[in-house]
């Protein structure tokens, strides 16, 4: 008897925490303060991003290119005379 009562309020609990959860994130309050907040995050990154300095470029002529192809440098390997 005890068991099904306590299956009974595990069961109400877990039924209460889904609906007053559900209720709350499908609430007009939530989705008004969601949507603020994400515009707001949109100003300030417009806001951040205009006083951001523009850095001068100092990478010019910085890759060397390398004309030397490894093709002569591969080693043959013959697998039977590895395991000797």
């Amino acid at each position: 008897m005890l068991k099904e009562i306590k299956y009974l309020i595990f069961l109400l609990l877990i039924s209460f925490f889904i609906f007053f959860t559900g209720k709350y994130y499908f609430s007009d309050d939530n989705k008004k303060n969601s949507f603020r907040s994400l515009s707001n995050i949109d100003k300030k990154i417009d806001i951040y991003s205009e006083k951001l300095p523009v850095l001068e470029n100092d990478t010019k002529d910085i890759i060397q290119y390398v004309e030397k192809s490894n093709k002569d440098k591969k080693k043959k390997f013959n697998f039977w005379k590895l395991l000797d």
